[in-house]
């Protein structure tokens, strides 16, 4: 199924398949926005619903098709895609964002992920990377391809600005206990302490202590650095 809405001007689908991954893409390029459009229709899971060629039509649509994936340009006219991830930090929408780049600036890939992304995809990237990195963070993933993930941990590492994610210690094993690492792959998907709490059917407190005691083990200082700790080192369920 092809979008049917364009640049927000045409009525978006209502009633999509539940079974299908509703998205919504924003990019400024036609070209480029409507043929991505058309590849993602083949599958027959993902559905595109809308299309915007700025970030203040995305949150427009996003109000109206509440879809499950935006793909979002970092690099648009008007409202740009950090911008327009700051807006959603203020909202309770369930929408998750996978940014589409061209960049290679590793500080907008590390803003990005402060401002809650929940997937990196270069736009030199192929279809199937797309595909699957919707699948992941549609499943609650978190979804970095190698290259994003040690462009970002190398800034870390060589400008000294955050701490860089700790490498596992002991015999070839991590420091963390099974239940400290079930609690970073939930962070890294994620997850807020009360969900968290709930998902493990522990106190909320037991949570809170617990990431104290793994900033500690890790040395990282904020649940960024923490996600891509879990991401270097492949914790996930």
């Amino acid at each position: 199924m092809s979008a049917n809405a364009v640049a927000g001007l045409e009525t978006p689908v209502e009633n999509g398949s539940p079974s299908k991954i509703r998205i919504v893409v924003a990019d400024d390029h036609p070209i480029f926005r409507e043929g991505l459009c058309k590849l993602l229709s083949v599958e027959e899971d993902l559905e595109v619903v809308a299309q915007a060629d700025d970030g203040l039509q995305a949150l427009g649509l996003l109000q109206q098709c509440e879809p499950d994936i935006l793909l979002l340009d970092l690099r648009m006219p008007g409202l740009d895609g950090l911008a327009t991830l700051q807006r959603l930090e203020s909202t309770q929408t369930k929408t998750r964002v996978i940014i589409l780049t061209a960049s290679n600036d590793q500080h907008e890939f590390i803003e990005t992920l402060k401002r809650g992304t929940s997937g990196i995809v270069p736009k030199q990237a192929t279809m199937e990377t797309l595909i699957s990195c919707i699948r992941h963070v549609h499943a609650g993933e978190m979804w970095l391809d190698p290259q994003t993930t040690a462009a970002v941990i190398h800034r870390y590492a060589v400008t000294g600005d955050e701490a860089a994610p700790a490498e596992p210690s002991g015999q070839g094993g991590s420091p963390l206990s099974s239940r400290e690492r079930e609690i970073v792959a939930l962070v890294t998907q994620g997850f807020k302490n009360q969900d968290i709490a709930v998902k493990l059917s522990i106190a909320e407190q037991t949570v809170k202590n617990s990431l104290h005691t793994i900033f500690d083990k890790l040395k990282v200082t904020d649940r960024l650095e923490l996600a891509l700790y879990a991401v270097s080192v492949g914790i996930h369920f």
